[in-house]
């Protein structure tokens, strides 16, 4: 697949849609190995209409959701087949570790997460991933997902 992956193509690759499809570009790719992808924080996003009316912050917890499904297009990807099916399976978190928040992100960010694989599989993959506004770093966590 040809660098970057745009949003179209993310779709293909990941099974959430709006308003939960958190990835606007893939701008790196390594099989098996890192993805660097991005998301455009803007003042529509329904999230911000209850979260903080007049000071509007994107929920850390969706920071991190994003930060998987970026590093859900590695896997899918870096799986021989993934894509080949009708029914491709779901992947899921199993855990959520060393999560740490630096500072909030706001309306006009634009999050850049890199993610890198810790370890592999056809079933199980772990990874950490870090989120950067411009190159602030405002988020880290590590996760294990499932992968059916």
């Amino acid at each position: 697949m040809e660098l970057p992956i745009e949003y179209d193509q993310i779709c293909k690759i990941l099974p959430h849609r709006y308003p939960f499809l958190f990835v606007d570009r893939v701008l790196e790719l390594e099989l098996g190995k890192r993805v660097v992808g991005l998301k455009s924080v803007t003042i529509n996003e329904p999230f911000f209409q209850g979260h903080f009316p007049g000071n509007p912050v994107m929920p850390g917890v969706l920071i991190i959701e994003a930060m998987a499904q970026v590093g859900g297009v590695l896997a899918r990807l870096s799986i021989p087949g993934s894509l080949d099916s009708e029914n491709m399976p779901n992947i899921y978190f199993m855990a959520i570790d060393k999560v740490k928040f630096r500072r909030p992100v706001v309306p006009g960010d634009r999050l850049r997460f890199e993610v890198e694989a810790l370890r592999t599989g056809s079933r199980v993959w772990k990874m950490a991933g870090k989120a950067f506004v411009e190159d602030q770093l405002v988020a880290e966590a590590e996760f294990t997902a499932t992968i059916g």
